[in-house]
C-alpha cells in the first residue's frame, strides 16, 4: 500500500466542484502533460469507502500518455454532498444517472471519453452505460466483478452496516481502527493518505451512502450479458489476488465480455494504490487500442 502525507492534487491538477444537472460533485481534474498530444479523457469512479484521491498516483503517468483524467467523489462521498439518512438517494440507478450528468457537464469533448470504475465504482459505471452508453468509448472495470461480492466480504459489509446502525461515524471509525489492519471492502482506513486524512474522508462520507451501497454490493445481480450487448470496448483489470471478487471470477467475466484482461502483479484489490505505474500503463495501452480501432 502506498501512502502520501496529504490529499494534495498532483502538480498541474485542479480540484474544483463540477456543477451538473444533478448537483455538484468534487473532482480532481488533471490535464494532459505539456507537449503531449491529447488522446482522450477519462472519468474515474472510486470504490466503496473510497474517494477521488484513490487515483492520485495514476494521474501523472496517464497525463504523460496523453490522457486527461477526472476523478470524482460520488454523491455522499468525501467532499461531494448528499443526504445524511435518505438511502433512496443512493439507489444504484440514481448514482448511475449522476455519472451520466458528470459526463455531460464536461461539455463537448474533442477526444474520446472513457469510463473507469474501481470496485463499487465499476458496478455504478456498468449501471450508467446500461442506461446510456453513447457518451463513452470504453469501460474499464478494475477489481469489480459480475455480481455480488464474496461471502467473506459480505460479512464485513454486514458488520459495518450493523455498526452504523448503533454508532456515529466517528465511533465507527474508532471501532474499525481497533479491529486491526483494514481489509478490502469495508476498510476505510486503507488508502492513499495519512490516517488523519483518511479519517476526514470517512467522516465526510454520508452514512446513508455507505448503508445503501453496501447493500448493493451484497445483492448485485449478474448483468454481464446485458453489458456485453453494448457497442463498447471493455477492459477487466485486477490485482493478482482479490478476496472481494476472486480472480477466476474476473477471468470468466472478461471472457463473457470479450474484454481485454489485465492482471497486475504485486497488487490486490487496489492496483491503483499497490502498483499505480503498472496500472496506469495497462489502462493507457487499452485506451490507445480503442483509439486506434
Amino acid at each position: 500500500m502506498t501512502t502520501e502525507p496529504a490529499f494534495t492534487p498532483p502538480p498541474n491538477a485542479r480540484a474544483y466542484p463540477l456543477r451538473t444537472a444533478r448537483g455538484t460533485f468534487a473532482v480532481v481534474d488533471h490535464p494532459v502533460a505539456p507537449g503531449v498530444r491529447p488522446r482522450g479523457v477519462a472519468l474515474l469512479l472510486p470504490g466503496f469507502t473510497g474517494s477521488k484521491e484513490d487515483f492520485t498516483l495514476m494521474h501523472e503517468p496517464l497525463a504523460a500518455r496523453g490522457y486527461r483524467t477526472i476523478a470524482v467523489d460520488g454523491r455522499g462521498q468525501h467532499e461531494s454532498d448528499g443526504p445524511e439518512h435518505d438511502e433512496l438517494a443512493y439507489a444504484q440507478s440514481e448514482l448511475a444517472r449522476d455519472v451520466l450528468a458528470q459526463a455531460a457537464a464536461l461539455g463537448p469533448l474533442d477526444d474520446p471519453l472513457h469510463l473507469f470504475g474501481h470496485s463499487l465504482g465499476g458496478q455504478i459505471a456498468r449501471a450508467a452505460v446500461l442506461l446510456d452508453h453513447t457518451p463513452f468509448r470504453s469501460l474499464t472495470l478494475m477489481a469489480s466483478g459480475p455480481a455480488q461480492i464474496s461471502d467473506s466480504q459480505q460479512q464485513r459489509v454486514k458488520l459495518l452496516r450493523d455498526a452504523l446502525g448503533v454508532m456515529t461515524m466517528a465511533e465507527t471509525w474508532e471501532a474499525i481502527r481497533a479491529m486491526g489492519p483494514p481489509e478490502e471492502v469495508g476498510g476505510p482506513a486503507r488508502g492513499i493518505g495519512g490516517e488523519d486524512l483518511l479519517r476526514r474522508r470517512w467522516l465526510g462520507t454520508k452514512p446513508a451512502q455507505l448503508l445503501a451501497t453496501g447493500r448493493q454490493l451484497s445483492t448485485e445481480p449478474d448483468r454481464v450479458d446485458e453489458l456485453a450487448a453494448l457497442p463498447l470496448a471493455f477492459h477487466v483489470l485486477s490485482g493478482a489476488s482479490d478476496d472481494t471478487w476472486p480472480v477466476p471470477v474476473l477471468d470468466d467475466m472478461a471472457v463473457r465480455l470479450k474484454a481485454r484482461r489485465t492482471v497486475i502483479p504485486g497488487a490486490e484489490h487496489s492496483p491503483n494504490a499497490d502498483q499505480p505505474l503498472l496500472t496506469a500503463r495497462a489502462v493507457a495501452d487499452f485506451w490507445d487500442s480503442v483509439t486506434a480501432a
